[in-house]
């Protein structure tokens, strides 16, 4: 959702910078021309870093996930308080105890079937908060 409102306020600014252009009457002269074309070009140019920077910083944002831990048949799986999915846990799971509730870095992971279930990639455990409630 907030990637959404990030992407329409880049977009109105874009927008804005572009076609921000004095209201006055204009001659159809060479040098007007050339001027709205260089205007135009940074204005395009400052999109495109704007743009590059806001990719390249989601891209690297650190991913996490905080729910309480499951034992199965399986393996290990996390419900996430957020969006009450169940994802099953792969990676360095080491020090993840079924029953606790805690925050885990990683990546969400595909499912390579219909039938597979959601997995979560642990990097590190950031935080544990001890026992779930129920």
């Amino acid at each position: 959702m907030a990637q959404k409102c990030l992407w329409r306020g880049v977009l109105i600014v874009a927008l804005c910078v572009v076609l921000a252009t004095p209201a006055r009457a204009q001659q159809n002269s060479l040098n007007n021309i050339g001027r709205n074309i260089v205007i135009g070009i940074v204005a395009v140019a400052a999109a495109v870093v704007v743009i590059t920077v806001v990719i390249v910083r989601e891209t690297r944002k650190k991913r996490s996930i905080t729910g309480c831990v499951n034992s199965g048949e399986n393996g290990m799986s996390v419900t996430d308080e957020k969006d009450k999915r169940i994802y099953m846990l792969s990676g360095n799971t080491s020090g993840i105890k079924p029953g606790d509730r805690v925050t885990l870095q990683g990546k969400n992971v595909k499912p390579n079937g219909a039938n597979k279930p959601l997995a979560w990639e642990v990097d590190k455990e950031t935080k544990d908060f001890g026992a779930c409630r129920l």
